[in-house]
């Protein structure tokens, strides 16, 4: 049996709860109302009921942390060191073209660290999880990362955009979160990410870390303009020295 936290109990039930509705809406996609907030970064009433659910439920027992959310933003409470950081959809274009794969994203940061992380993937029902020192699981199943230790046997995954790099067997999902928690599980064994945010990668990176993996130090960079790097303990920098002007 996985002790967990009250923190992270409450990030699962809420994450579960916001799941019913993500689920009953991918299945009407084509009637959701749809809004462009920037050249690619699209927005659905699906996105903002999730995470005013997520919101919610997490409001319930801890009424005084603060949110950094992808839709309504910063929203500061009474205890500022205590921080929900939220995406309701990471893969929201997948979302909209049917495409079945991206998840609910909800970390917490504690006195600017991570102490809990959640991706949550509603439609193959896989549930991502951590805790400061305490591991990273799989719907109960510990995790481990990759051990491979030969590069071209490796599988990375990148945004592409702005960055040069070698012969690297590529992947890019449109899910960063989902793409961290694959980190994670050894699925893939790499990830780099240009100018992302951090709710994008907040659950993510403690999945890994936690996982056996290493993460860049991304505790100083805004929360808008990330260059994140990612990989197997093993193969990090090895995949560093075939990065260029990354």
């Amino acid at each position: 049996m996985i002790s967990i936290s009250s923190n992270l109990n409450l990030m699962i039930k809420a994450a579960e709860k916001a799941s019913k509705t993500v689920i009953r809406d991918f299945g009407e996609v084509e009637k959701l109302q749809v809004s462009k907030k920037g050249p690619r970064d699209f927005v659905t009433k699906t996105d903002k009921l999730v995470e005013k659910i997520i919101i919610d439920e997490l409001s319930k027992n801890k009424k005084n942390y603060s949110f950094l959310s992808e839709e309504i933003g910063s929203i500061k409470n009474k205890d500022k060191e205590n921080i929900w950081i939220i995406d309701p959809i990471d893969g929201t274009t997948n979302f909209l073209h049917g495409i079945p794969h991206f998840a609910i994203s909800i970390a917490l940061e504690s006195n600017k660290q991570i102490i809990s992380g959640l991706i949550y993937d509603p439609i193959k029902d896989e549930m991502f999880f951590a805790e400061k020192n305490k591991g990273a699981y799989l719907n109960n199943h510990r995790l481990r990362v990759s051990n491979k230790n030969s590069i071209e046997d490796c599988l990375f995954s990148s945004n592409h955009e702005g960055v040069k790099f070698s012969d690297l067997n590529m992947r890019y999902g449109g899910c960063a979160a989902l793409d961290l928690a694959y980190v994670a599980c050894g699925r893939l064994d790499g990830f780099f990410h240009n100018k992302i945010n951090i709710w994008d990668v907040a659950a993510g990176t403690l999945l890994i870390e936690e996982a056996g993996g290493i993460v860049n130090n991304i505790k100083e960079y805004k929360s808008n303009n990330i260059d994140i790097k990612a990989a197997s303990s093993i193969i990090y920098d090895e995949m560093l020295n075939n990065l260029k002007n990354f």
